[in-house]
């Protein structure tokens, strides 16, 4: 797999577990329920969410190929950018889901936002690096991104428990 693909499906990878992985879990956590309830459904989500992105990754990559080479191409170098997509999309998901594993749901809130905020600001200082980029501007936009997902995930957990 060339460094572009790697690349390409190990940033989104991440950066969409992070965001979706930590949005829907905030507002689940807003809407109260229950610690059980919230670690089954976080682990769902990152379980399919990873198979999902990963298979997704492998046949929209061989659709490209296809219509590059007007040829059938087969999988190939797709399987392995979907399973950097899956692995990439699993452990970013379980990071964000680990503290509340770790702690109560109240405390892990907070600490699960930290910790994907933080995260997603590396990833784009990495993405930045590996791109020749300037830093700061990806990090940043990155962790707006992460933000606004969160922010729209507790309001719609809030709006949704009433």
């Amino acid at each position: 797999m060339r460094k572009e693909g790697f690349l390409r499906n190990f940033v989104f990878g991440v950066e969409d577990s992070l965001v979706s992985t930590v949005g829907f879990i905030s507002g689940v956590a807003a809407a109260s329920v229950d610690r059980n309830t919230l670690l089954l459904s976080g682990v769902i989500l990152v379980s399919v969410e990873a198979f999902s992105m990963g298979v997704g990754s492998a046949l929209s990559e061989e659709s490209v190929q296809e219509a590059r080479t007007q040829r059938r191409v087969g999988w190939g170098t797709s399987i392995a950018g979907g399973f950097v997509m899956f692995v990439s999309y699993l452990l970013a998901g379980a990071l964000v889901l680990s503290p509340y594993i770790m702690s109560d749901t109240a405390d892990a809130l907070g600490q699960s936002i930290v910790l994907s905020l933080v995260l997603l600001f590396f990833l784009g200082i990495i993405s930045a690096k590996i791109s020749g980029r300037p830093l700061l501007p990806r990090a940043l936009r990155m962790l707006i991104v992460g933000g606004l997902a969160i922010l729209l995930g507790i309001f719609v957990g809030r709006l949704m428990s009433y």
